[in-house]
């Protein structure tokens, strides 16, 4: 029981609390950043803003403060608000709507269908942060992953709760491989995030790649680049939300998120406009410590029950590879599958560089005898490329190498190995036996 000072200081809080929490008004808008006073409410906390008309309202999220006044960022072009508008806060908490119901359809980041089938029927509704599960509850990467495609099989093997990167410039075949991955990887429901890119890739990718069967187990979170940078991030919020939500029910999900890049840039523009100090490219503080955070809500479930295999495209601008956001994917993900521009050029699809990719959890998921087959066919695939000059220009003697003898004798075999449709799926037992016979032909 409270005493009765207690007791009154309670009461006076509520009171002074009360009127802000009800309606504030507008004060500034900068840029994309529209400035409130009178009004408390956290950070995350969808708002409302009047417009002059008072007969529609621009929708907002709280994304800093100082002092008394909240900084908010709108869903949408701030058209019609003036000085003074009124400001109410409609939920102080970011939550979502999930529910079996949303299989095979296409939402926005608001979880807003865009397919035109209807009202999706939710069931439930979560924190869009989601819980981080705890370390030693998480289940071990146990099971591999068969990709369908055969130099991801062999060389790249992947497991059930891996996170991967596509790394790559533009334009070298991320969004084939991202599309040969989703209709050839085995998975119980596909989450596809699509993230700031053009939006005719939207239809595209949902006609061209997934089909109608592939459709009717996945969840589409369209986010494309001319939408407010708030509702990008609440997209890829939402797709890891989504994607945890079939994990807990003991499904073994593929998260794909189109793509990392664009939501570090959609987080730059809110931290920028916000006033936060700008670092390596522009890129703020927030974004360093925000990526590490989104990728670590993937990987496998609890004890083992459920897990999200995640792939994130990661766009290399200026096919830099030390760009800082390809270094702090390589940091945070269990591996990366780096594209060449080269290997593009020259024709050759997939064009995985086997010299910058690496699958981390490869050695505890395939036998010794295709670990190190694997390896030697990554050594001798690497010298060759590094002597393929030499070799064109006819300057290499045969003999002089030994290693580099085998590797211009199996290059034939080995490129055959790398190649593939984008139609064409291979199992993984039959890209294993592949490597096998080919290094059985390496001299001891």
């Amino acid at each position: 029981m409270l005493d009765f000072a207690t007791q009154v200081d309670l009461e006076i809080a509520k009171l002074t609390l009360s009127e802000p929490l009800m309606s504030g008004k507008l004060v500034r808008v900068v840029g994309l950043t529209l400035e409130a006073k009178g009004i408390i409410a956290p950070l995350g906390a969808h708002c409302r803003v009047e417009n002059i008309d008072m007969g529609s309202f621009v929708d907002a999220e709280v994304v800093g403060f100082n002092d008394d006044t909240l900084y908010l960022m709108p869903f949408s072009e701030p058209n019609g608000i003036g000085p003074g508008a009124r400001v109410w806060v409609v939920s102080k908490h970011a939550k979502a709507s999930l529910g079996e119901a949303m299989l095979g359809r296409v939402i926005d980041g608001l979880g807003q269908p865009l397919d035109g089938a209807g009202p999706i029927a939710y069931s439930e509704q979560l924190g869009l942060e989601g819980l981080a599960i705890n370390p030693m509850e998480r289940g071990s990467i146990t099971k591999t992953l068969d990709t369908g495609i055969k130099a991801i099989n062999t060389c790249l093997t992947l497991g059930q709760g891996q996170r991967i990167g596509l790394v790559a410039g533009s334009g070298v075949g991320k969004s084939v491989l991202l599309g040969m991955l989703t209709r050839n990887t085995a998975a119980d429901v596909v989450i596809i995030g699509l993230i700031g890119e053009r939006g005719r890739e939207v239809q595209e990718f949902i006609h061209n790649t997934l089909g109608e069967d592939g459709l009717a187990k996945a969840v589409v979170i369209a986010a494309p680049a001319n939408i407010s940078p708030v509702l990008r991030l609440k997209a890829t919020y939402l797709t890891h939300l989504v994607a945890e939500y079939f994990r807990d029910r003991g499904k073994n999900v593929l998260m794909l998120c189109d793509s990392l890049t664009r939501v570090a840039h959609a987080q730059r523009e809110i931290g920028l406009a916000i006033g936060e100090p700008p670092t390596a490219k522009g890129y703020p503080p927030s974004v360093f410590a925000m990526l590490p955070r989104l990728i670590e809500r993937a990987g496998v479930g609890r004890h083992g029950h459920g897990s999200i295999t995640a792939v994130y495209t990661v766009l290399a601008e200026g096919d830099d590879r030390s760009d800082p956001i390809v270094d702090i994917a390589r940091a945070s993900l269990d591996g990366q599958v780096l594209l060449s521009r080269a290997l593009a050029d020259a024709a050759h699809y997939p064009a995985i560089d086997l010299a910058g990719s690496i699958s981390r959890v490869m050695p505890m998921l395939v036998p010794p005898e295709v670990l190190k087959a694997a390896n030697r066919f990554r050594r001798l695939w690497s010298l060759y490329q590094q002597n393929e000059d030499l070799i064109q220009v006819g300057a290499y003697e045969r003999g002089t190498n030994p290693d580099l003898d085998e590797a211009i004798k199996l290059r034939p075999s080995m490129e055959d190995l790398l190649r593939q449709m984008s139609d064409v799926s291979v199992p993984i037992y039959e890209s294993q036996a592949a490597i096998l016979r080919i290094t059985a032909q390496v001299k001891n």
